[in-house]
């Protein structure tokens, strides 16, 4: 028979194999997450300025002559230069200083649900067309 500390044993053991392969797991995907998120602002980075440079060069060269020149759509020039936003200075937020937590205050109940996270939704990223998707798509209004 086994004995209750082999079988402690055996479970923290266990336990600790698992718990190695999900921090590392954890490890990855938070890499992989600030890796996207810094290569969406750089790209929203180059959208606006696209946007801007299309906007500064309208007085001296239309939207389809670039677009003959630069093999870059003019549907796809025209969404960068209209949806363009003028950039403004971002101001910083001023935090307040934290609260010190009372030592003698109870920890949560066990029955208190935990609080829900909103992940932000993944920004739109522009894919290369193939021939067979320009033949297939159909532009969409703009408002």
């Amino acid at each position: 028979m086994v004995t209750t500390e082999e079988i402690e044993r055996r479970v923290e053991q266990a336990d600790a194999a698992r718990s190695a392969r999900r921090a590392a797991a954890a490890k990855r995907v938070g890499e992989l997450a600030q890796a996207r998120a810094e290569a969406a602002e750089k790209l929203a980075d180059i959208e606006r300025e696209l946007g801007d440079v299309l906007a500064e060069s309208s007085e001296v060269i239309g939207v389809d002559e670039l677009a003959k020149f630069t093999d870059v759509r003019a549907s796809d020039l025209n969404q960068l230069l209209n949806g363009r936003k003028t950039t403004r200075p971002k101001r910083k937020r001023t935090t307040a200083p934290p609260v010190a937590k009372n030592d003698t205050s109870q920890a949560p109940s066990a029955t208190t649900p935990p609080a829900a996270v909103q992940t932000p939704a993944p920004p739109d990223v522009a894919v290369p067309r193939t021939a067979a998707d320009q033949a297939e798509r159909i532009p969409e209004p703009v408002t």
